[in-house]
């Protein structure tokens, strides 16, 4: 099955490194013109030559700091009063990793915008133009966590798990329109947030970062991390109209990791 994105523009959060990186590359392949969403211009601009212009794709990129809700707004409002997107990829960094009784309300506040909020204002905007031409794609990045919670990420399993119940809500108001809304539910993936989240847990524990890979690695039927073209690859089928009849899901990519259902 061959996926041709080309003539869609997409919208990819969090798109200079790890997952969001790897969408943008996959979609780029696929014939999409992308905009990569970021707080580093550097970054932006060394991934936005990495993609694939084969297609005659026009790639740009906006710099955005996820964890400035008041100033991200501002900067998605604008942008969106020129563009008009077709496939929206709702990827920020994560919150700080830490358990229920470690977080003050301010931080659950503060997760709240990152992961909530600022997914909830992008897609509002994006809908306008998707219903206009009843075609569009809201594709989440979420979390294997809102199933089966991980104590050391409650800021995560927390708001995560808004945004999902949000979005199977939503799902049902925009089907008519035939725009889809979809989440990834994230299991362990060999990126750099990864490294982080496994170096703070081998510093808590008092043992190597390698024990703790090694001890994720055999958590994991699979035996091994996802990579993030593992993951790219979902979510282009996601993006396409070959998954014209997908809404409202929750699709889990851990390598068999989760035991529900």
């Amino acid at each position: 099955m061959e996926i041709d994105l080309t003539g869609k523009f997409a919208l990819v959060g969090g798109s200079t490194s790890g997952i969001g990186k790897a969408i943008a590359i996959e979609l780029a392949e696929s014939g999409a013109s992308i905009c990569l969403m970021a707080r580093n211009k550097s970054k932006l601009e060394k991934v936005i030559n990495e993609l694939d212009k084969s297609k005659n794709q026009k790639h740009e990129f906006l710099e955005v700091d996820f964890s400035n809700y008041s100033l991200f707004s501002k900067k998605i409002k604008s942008f969106f009063e020129t563009n008009h997107i077709d496939i929206l990829i709702n990827n920020t960094q994560g919150p700080s990793a830490g358990g229920a009784s470690e977080m003050s309300i301010d931080d659950y506040q503060s997760a709240f915008d990152l992961l909530f909020k600022c997914a909830v204002k992008t897609s509002l905007l994006a809908l306008t133009n998707m219903r206009d031409k009843k075609w569009g794609r809201i594709i989440n990045v979420a979390s294997i966590s809102v199933k089966e919670p991980l104590n050391y990420l409650v800021l995560s399993n927390s708001l995560r798990s808004a945004l999902v119940t949000w979005s199977k809500t939503l799902s049902v108001d925009i089907a008519k329109f035939n725009i889809t809304i979809n989440n990834v539910l994230t299991g362990y993936f060999n990126t750099e947030r990864l490294k982080q989240l496994n170096s703070k847990k081998a510093e808590k524990m008092k043992i190597s970062m390698s024990d703790v890979r090694r001890t994720m690695e055999e958590s994991v039927p699979m035996k091994r991390l996802g990579k993030p073209e593992e993951y790219a690859n979902l979510v282009c089928f996601l993006a396409s109209q070959q998954a014209s009849y997908i809404t409202g899901t929750n699709i889990p990519i851990d390598g068999g990791l989760l035991k529900s259902l």
